[in-house]
């Protein structure tokens, strides 16, 4: 049997290498389409930063790895999926027959329209190329602009910070990582950043970029601002790589839509990653989430059903943990909270601390939290177990901060089988 994979990132590694565990003899070809070994692009701000070498990114680190289980790495990028013949086209004109195929071309940078914005000095922070340019620029006192001050973003923002670099934000929503946090937590953050020197812009867009005979660029801001910048950094968001399904017969929303087995509706072909659309059991719908451990998860349960073992997906994680120049912040579920729900909050704003918590009946479904590190497995625990919390539901609107106490109650207890009376 021949297995297709598309996509050398960390879904596509680790399905190739779960499809060798479990199919010795099937052929597994590994389709990348950049000049580099297997890599992590989230351990490029770790390279920004000199924590790694190029060589740290890489997924695998043995020179020999992929030869030694047989799995053979193609460089190239599909174009066409004829999913009827079960065909691929590449770039290049080839094409690749499969029995299986694996859908793992993550995501790709969200270029906004922005006159200017594909002129030199402007980048991504996407892939090795972009890490490159980026230390060449990013160099101490340089003036650096990053446009976005999302979940990626922030990332970014914590390595150019370690670079020196004098560092100004702009985010178009009225807060800082508006898709991770409520407006308090979100306000905490940016009060955070500014002061520690960094110049936040929120409510406002690049409206152009511009430059003269100098290397210097100069961005307009819609408030009317204009900033100038020796580097421009593009951090605005990401669309799954799903252009090249179209016509294919593969059904695609957000991603590309996938079942409890990671399989889409056309037979044989499965999808993982940032690409793919799954169902979350917390919210109810069809998300794409774009984080790693879930592309992880996805990527295991689609190989082994790809090599004939039954597996099913518990579900999507909804989970980001951020550090964001020291402050530690947290976000799960459904944390805007839901219809007919109730909701509780404590902010110290002294302490850098910060609870929102998010309850549908007596289940927490979501929850904001800042500086309480010590609680995050709890909430997390809580959140995604669906624990019935019972009493300790009012307790904890009462006082948010017994959160540990609530899970020790209620989600071991219902984890214990129950007792049999004779």
């Amino acid at each position: 049997m021949q297995h297709v994979i598309l996509g050398a990132g960390p879904a596509g590694v680790i399905a190739a290498e779960t499809i060798r565990k479990h199919a010795p003899n099937d052929r597994i070809l590994l389709v990348g389409d950049e000049p580099e070994a297997p890599y992590s692009r989230m351990a490029i701000p770790y390279l920004l930063i000199g924590n790694v070498a190029e060589s740290g990114t890489h997924l695998r680190h043995a020179g020999d790895h992929y030869a030694r289980l047989n799995i053979e790495l193609k460089r190239g990028r599909a174009v066409k999926l004829d999913s009827a013949a079960k065909r691929i086209q590449l770039d290049d004109g080839s094409e690749l027959g499969y029995d299986r195929l694996l859908i793992a071309t993550g995501s790709s940078p969200a270029t906004p329209p922005i006159p200017g914005i594909a002129g030199p000095g402007v980048h991504a922070c996407w892939t090795l190329a972009d890490a490159r340019a980026i230390m060449a620029l990013a160099q101490p006192g340089a003036r650096v602009l990053q446009m976005g001050a999302g979940f990626i973003g922030c990332i970014i923002m914590e390595a150019l910070a370690a670079r020196g670099v004098k560092l100004s934000v702009v985010e178009m929503g009225d807060r800082m990582v508006p898709r991770m946090m409520g407006p308090i937590a979100g306000g905490m953050i940016k009060d955070w950043c500014e002061a520690k020197g960094v110049s936040v812009h929120t409510g406002a867009r690049v409206d152009a970029i511009e430059r003269d005979a100098t290397s210097v660029m100069k961005v307009r801001l819609s408030t009317g601002a204009v900033i100038e910048a020796d580097l421009v950094i593009s951090a605005t968001g990401v669309r799954p790589n799903i252009g090249f399904l179209e016509n294919s017969g593969v059904r695609c929303l957000v991603g590309v839509l996938t079942d409890e087995h990671l399989q889409t509706n056309a037979p044989g072909v499965y999808a993982a990653g940032d690409c793919a659309e799954a169902f979350d059991k917390v919210s109810g719908t069809t998300i794409v989430s774009a984080i790693q451990p879930n592309a992880a998860e996805q990527a295991r349960v689609a190989a082994l059903n790809m090599a004939g073992q039954r597996a099913e997906l518990k579900g999507v994680t909804q989970i980001n943990v951020l550090d964001t120049l020291g402050l530690i912040s947290a976000s799960f579920g459904n944390w805007q909270g839901v219809a007919g729900g109730e909701h509780v909050e404590l902010t110290d704003r002294p302490a850098g601390r910060h609870l929102s918590l998010q309850f549908s009946g007596d289940t927490m479904v979501g929850c904001n939290a800042i500086g309480w590190t010590n609680h995050v497995g709890v909430m997390r625990g809580l959140v995604e177990g669906g624990v019935k919390l019972g009493p300790w539901k009012d307790k904890l609107m009462h006082d948010p901060t017994l959160l540990m106490e609530a899970y020790l109650a209620c989600a071991q207890a219902q984890s214990e089988p129950a007792l049999v009376k004779a």
